[in-house]
């Protein structure tokens, strides 16, 4: 079977089982502070699982496209090296929510696995577990009894705590699981080693394919569990594995998910797969993360330096630097590569076709600034190398090798091979510990201790009603404390609310709880956390029960309102201006500020922009009314229109925002009419990654304010210029006159230079056999500077150049060192060090090149000193 049809019988046969089959979530992850991507089938059904949305199906299958790179799933390291780790991979899954249980879980997967797909039982191991005495948990012995009908008891075997039971984190639902393990050895193999003993050994050949899980408990801050109210199944299988099974290969690598792609570059490279077993890790290593790259990029997320962001440039960075260092690649390639992907995974998964333009630009702007990066970091280590010899070391210093690691993306073992091929050797204890030190900051940073949620009344259900009001009246149904960065506050659930929690972009709500008393309790924000609108509290009230009024600060909300339709219309002229090819890539709406990003690969013109402001200030004139439809079926929604954003996940129904022929699912808040926006002006455009631009703006007040800025500088402009009715030639003509005065200070200061060179040279200062120059007097850097290069390029003869200045501009010392380039040669003598051990008598530091540095200070006094250190250490002092 190829991966298409093994893909499809799965969701046909759990379809027939009364499955409802529904479309893998994005692997980018949004509205879920907890996770970065999607790194298992259940994520998208946690707030399910969590009870905080309704069952709409109670049987769910499906495959999801997952991504492991960070966490405690962490596989990137062993990628390409071995047969079965992936950056991104799809997890085959079934669920159900209140359902089936165990029984149907284990029959299902065996009628599957061998009367289906007709994989040998003979070929299959299960586990179990084994039980925790310490927490009052038993074996499982209910699923090893059901496997007993399947299995001879000999292949059922125990699993311990951190192999067969699972946990969502360190609280929520968990529970036992059972694990499937194939043999898929040869033969000859099996009967000389019994598959049994290779179990959860790590051995490439005995892996496991399938895993299901039981969620029967609530794991509570206190470590304590309590039973689930509803028990839910499940179960995922590596899409990649079941694949090497079916096809008889030995790593997934050899299916027809990676063959084609690895056999194109090794045909754009001109380098056989098979040959070498560098050149193949190299092969494996880009062909995973081309997939990576590429659904990132279409679910939404761009490379950058921060959080995701900073996780998928580094996946990219680390392909292109195993196809810079064994496969030779110098150039941009892998965006080349986009159509053998879309050959293998755009049937299943169309989003790739239609993003195809996006990614491949995308991708190749960041392999050839990497490639730059690359060369940089390459110059630099050569450096250090240099210097590491000049000072008879042998072993690069760790915190060097990191600093290398971290800014321009070079592995440790790359560091390590370059460094092998100059004789020396990197500090690997001190790369680790520099590792660990940034990891523990980062850990620190991200720190959230909360407590258990404290039920204060009964009730799951929590209706928002801020659509329609900004206040009502409401309980607390729970509350915890959260503790992150030394600061505590709570989080609090009430049963109705008119706060919006933040999601696609709208910043949440302010406002306040209003006890019956009459005593204000500020809500500072309102989170969306596993589809629950969280408020964030420094204090409770003093009684939690009762009612309570919710009261949004009304003011903030209506200029959001204002600044989120605002990009609807914007959206809209957008795509009237430059094209239907402009589609949201992100955005941000709060009350001061809306921004938004879109596909476009220019930069846009500032005619375009005005073209832009002046429909959006049209349509606002306009007073077009709010058109809202809640709760349409999604294949509805897209018949009026509605556009759907790749990298989104929609439900069976959605809510449509329509103003005039603007028509959007949106889930946000909204003004009544365009009228109520006032104005909107554009204060900048700009790029953020390839193929991707960012217009900012603003409405209402903000931009009358903006306005009036603006007015305000041209006044203080005019001003400047005597109030000159005619402000645009007053400035030209200060400018051209102000570019003739340029010319003739130029002149001056080369005249300058030229006599104080001829000073110089005319007064021969010789010791040791060396020329020696010294300044000393307030003449600026720069002409210090050129004065050292002019000698240097006149003189035949070893000289060493030395002025001590002070800045006219700063009345700060400066020092300036050049050496001649035979004299860095016979004498060892390096400008840069020298410089910068005399830099202390003038309380500061510099550095350069072996022949010419320069150092700036604070003391002017150690000039003296400074100089007389430089003499000494060269032995020049007459």
């Amino acid at each position: 079977m190829t991966s298409k049809e093994i893909r499809e019988s799965y969701k046909s046969f759990f379809q027939s089982k009364g499955h409802t089959i529904v479309p893998s979530a994005p692997m980018v992850v949004k509205g879920d502070p907890t996770l970065m991507f999607t790194n298992a089938g259940m994520n998208q059904f946690k707030d399910i699982i969590l009870g905080n949305a309704e069952i709409k199906h109670s049987r769910v299958a499906d495959s999801q496209k997952c991504l492991r790179v960070s966490g405690k799933h962490n596989d990137l390291e062993e990628v390409g090296h071995d047969t079965y780790h992936h950056t991104m991979f799809e997890m085959l899954g079934n669920w159900s929510f209140g359902d089936y249980f165990k029984h149907e879980a284990i029959d299902w997967a065996w009628e599957y696995l061998t009367e289906v797909l007709h994989l040998s039982p003979e070929r299959l191991y299960v586990t179990v577990f084994e039980g925790a005495p310490a927490e009052g948990l038993e074996r499982d012995d209910e699923a090893a009894s059901i496997w007993a009908k399947h299995l001879p008891a000999e292949r059922i075997i125990n699993g311990n705590k951190h192999d067969n039971f699972w946990e969502m984190g360190d609280q929520g639902p968990c529970g036992p699981c059972s694990e499937i393990h194939i043999d898929i050895r040869s033969d000859e193999e099996r009967k000389a080693v019994d598959g049994l003993t290779l179990v959860n050994q790590s051995h490439p050949q005995v892996i496991e394919i399938w895993n299901l899980v039981f969620m029967q408990y609530n794991r509570k801050a206190d470590g304590s569990l309590e039973p689930l109210p509803k028990r839910v199944i499940d179960t995922g299988m590596g899409f990649e594995r079941l694949c090497m099974a079916m096809q008889g290969k030995t790593s997934n690598y050899d299916t027809d998910i990676f063959t084609p792609m690895i056999q194109a570059i090794a045909t754009l490279t001109g380098i056989e797969y098979g040959a070498d077993q560098k050149s193949d890790v190299a092969m494996r290593v880009i062909a995973d993360h081309i997939r990576t790259i590429a659904f990132a990029i279409t679910d939404g997320q761009l490379p950058s330096n921060a959080k995701a962001g900073y996780v998928i440039r580094r996946i990219l960075r680390r392909a292109v630097r195993y196809g810079y260092t064994f496969l030779g690649r110098r150039e941009a390639f892998m965006y080349s590569l986009l159509p053998v992907l879309i050959e293998t995974m755009g049937d299943a998964y169309p989003e790739l076709i239609a993003g195809r333009e996006l990614i491949a630009k995308v991708m190749r702007e960041e392999e050839e600034s990497f490639l730059r990066t690359l060369e940089t970091g390459i110059r630099l280590l050569d450096k250090q190398i240099e210097e590491a010899k000049k000072a008879g070391k042998t072993v690069l210093d760790g915190h060097d090798a990191f600093v290398l690691y971290d800014t321009y993306g070079f592995p440790l073992d790359l560091t390590a091979l370059i460094l092998t091929e100059q004789g020396l050797s990197v500090d690997e204890a001190g790369f680790d510990k520099a590792m660990q030190e940034q990891k523990e900051r980062a850990r620190n940073a991200a720190a959230i201790d909360a407590g258990d949620w404290q039920v204060v009344n009964d009730g799951s259900a929590v209706r928002f009603v801020g659509y329609d009001t900004l206040e009502c009246t409401t309980e607390i149904l729970r509350y915890r404390e959260v503790k992150q960065k030394n600061a505590t506050f709570y989080q609090v659930v009430l049963s109705e609310t008119p706060f919006y929690a933040e999601m696609g972009g709208q910043v949440g709500d302010k406002g306040f709880l209003i006890a019956t008393d009459g005593t204000k309790y500020e809500v500072f924000d309102t989170k969306r956390e596993n589809n629950l609108a969280i408020h964030l509290m420094k204090k409770l009230p003093a009684t939690l029960e009762g009612d309570f009024r919710a009261v949004v600060d009304e003011e903030r909300r209506h200029r959001i309102e204002a600044n989120h339709s605002a990009t609807h219309l914007l959206h809209e002229a957008l795509r009237e201006v430059l094209g239907s090819h402009v589609e949201q890539k992100g955005s941000f709406v709060s009350d001061e500020v809306l921004r938004f990003d879109f596909a476009h690969f220019a930069k846009v013109e500032p005619e375009q922009l005005r073209a832009v402001e002046r429909i959006v200030t049209a349509r606002i004139r306009a007073c077009i009314p709010l058109q809202e439809y809640r709760e349409v079926p999604i294949d509805e929604a897209r018949e009026m229109g509605a556009m759907a954003l790749f990298g989104e996940k929609y439900g069976d129904h959605v809510r449509v925002i329509r103003f005039g022929s603007s028509t959007e699912f949106c889930g946000g808040t909204h003004v009544a009419s365009t009228g109520v926006i006032g104005t909107l002006r554009i204060t900048s455009e700009s790029s953020v990654a390839a193929g991707v631009r960012r217009i900012e703006a603003v409405t209402g007040v903000a931009a009358e304010n903006y306005l009036y800025e603006q007015a305000d500088m041209i006044d203080a402009i005019r001003q400047l210029f005597n109030n000159s009715p005619q402000l645009m030639t007053a400035i030209r003509k200060t400018l051209e006159e102000n570019a003739e005065l340029g010319k003739q200070v130029g002149e001056y200061v080369r005249e300058q230079i030229a006599e104080k060179k001829r000073q110089l040279l005319e007064k021969r200062v010789e010791v040791g056999g060396v020329r020696l120059f010294l300044v000393e007097k307030e003449v600026p850097a720069e002409i210090v500077k050129d004065i050292a290069f002019q000698i240097a390029g006149e003189l035949h003869e070893p000289f060493v150049f030395i002025a001590a200045c002070v800045e006219p501009s700063s009345s700060k010392p400066s020092l300036t060192l050049m050496i001649s380039k035979d004299l860095v040669e016979s004498r060892g003598w390096n400008a840069s060090q020298l410089l910068r051990a005399a830099a202390k008598h003038i309380q500061g530091g510099g550095g350069g090149q072996p022949h010419f540095a320069t150092a700036g200070g604070k003391n002017v006094d150690g000039l003296n000193a400074a100089v007389e250190e430089l003499l000494s250490a060269m032995e020049l002092k007459a």
